[in-house]
């Protein structure tokens, strides 16, 4: 399999063969690049009602959400999804979905990045802070909703950006949520 991080251009810095990313064990990961995804989310959304007075239209209107997010993760690049139920009751799950973004129309250059990020945010849509922070792993732009957390990092030699994109629909991103994003984000190691 080819690497994903790789690209045509040559570069000066050496660009990563892979990632690491400290997630908390209580997180389902299932693996995006493996044809056995569904199956992998399937029994996720299964364990999850399982001795719970969940209705069987929740578990389904659950696992249509959660099968349409990694399918549309999957058509942008998404490699994981790791899944966390905070909810007594069956609903959705806080979620990590961590993708490679070419550079394509992107720009490279992390501050012009986030003032592109800045003037493409739809109108009628929940007011976001964008920001430029140092991480461990580089240099990334972050943009922070009521219940989304996006963290776009640069990877070293031009491949693009790594995102993870956090989503607490219960919680929100404030709070102990938020933190424990923020925590997951600055983990992220390089693997040359």
């Amino acid at each position: 399999m080819k690497n994903p991080f790789e690209t045509d251009a040559p570069s000066p810095i050496s660009t990563p063969t892979d990632y690491r990313l400290l997630v908390p064990r209580e997180w389902f990961r299932i693996d995006l690049m493996q044809d056995r995804w569904r199956g992998q989310l399937k029994t996720f959304v299964e364990q999850q009602a399982e001795g719970r007075h969940v209705s069987a239209e929740l578990t389904r209107n659950v696992w249509t959400t959660l099968r349409n997010t990694a399918e549309a993760g999957r058509a942008r690049g998404a490699m994981e999804f790791f899944l966390l139920t905070t909810s007594r009751d069956g609903g959705l799950p806080a979620s990590l979905l961590v993708s490679l973004v070419p550079l394509g129309e992107t720009p490279a250059d992390p501050q012009k990045f986030a003032a592109w990020l800045e003037v493409r945010v739809p109108e009628g849509t929940s007011p976001q802070q964008v920001s430029v922070v140092d991480l461990p792993a580089g240099t990334a732009v972050r943009v922070v909703g009521p219940t989304t957390l996006n963290v776009h990092v640069l990877v070293p030699g031009g491949a693009g950006y790594l995102t993870l994109s956090f989503s607490a629909p219960l919680t929100g991103m404030s709070g102990p949520m938020g933190r424990l994003c923020d925590a997951i984000a600055c983990s992220l190691r390089w693997v040359l």
